[in-house]
């Protein structure tokens, strides 16, 4: 059995290190995608400051997720070809399962790494209308690690999708998890649902 959410765990970490410390940077540049990047870190590092590990943390983490990444866009991508396997109300479940389990890793991850700083780079746009918000990861020791922001607008404004470190999506990393665990358990989406909504419950 692949364990979910659990690949790539210093990407997580690092992501979730890198947006802790871009709030202690200046204000980015007059660009709306920067934008987000840097209002969502400064939520990111207030609830760090303001809560405690457990469940008011990730309550907090769970409504930043709600409104500054598109997480119905990213499950279903996740998801791939899988998500035409399932039916309307397993979408639904699968959608609300991964936010939770989504919220849970994160807040349980986050506060984890100081001393970070993140330099933001240039903003650059692709012919589809995506948006990457370059940064690097300086660390108290070791070489930058480069971040890439990815943002785009697919209906309800702009929209955090996806986060490379190193030029590893997390987004794509959890799709190889969730196609492994659907591949090792019958090829049906519905154990998948089941052990997200398990983990989200825990």
């Amino acid at each position: 059995m692949v364990p979910l959410l659990a690949s790539r765990r210093v990407v997580l970490g690092l992501a979730g290190g890198a947006a802790a410390a871009l709030a202690a940077l200046p204000a980015a540049a007059a660009d709306p995608a920067a934008q987000l990047v840097e209002r969502t870190s400064a939520e990111v590092i207030q609830i760090i400051k303001s809560t405690t590990p457990g469940p008011a943390r990730q309550a907090a983490m769970q409504k930043i997720l709600q409104s500054n990444f598109d997480l119905a866009y990213m499950g279903q991508t996740a998801l791939g070809a899988n998500w035409n396997k399932a039916d309307q109300q397993q979408h639904v479940r699968f959608l609300k399962a991964v936010e939770s389990a989504e919220a849970r890793a994160y807040s349980e991850r986050f506060g984890q790494y100081g001393g970070q700083t993140v330099t933001l780079g240039k903003v650059s746009s692709r012919p589809n209308g995506v948006f990457i918000v370059d940064s690097r990861l300086n660390q108290s020791s070791g070489q930058p690690i480069k971040l890439e922001w990815e943002v785009r607008d697919v209906g309800r404004g702009l929209r955090i999708t996806d986060v490379k470190v190193e030029g590893v999506s997390m987004v794509m990393t959890r799709r190889s998890d969730f196609n492994s665990y659907i591949k090792n358990n019958g090829g049906t989406v519905e154990p998948l649902i089941k052990e997200l909504e398990s983990r989200a419950g825990r």
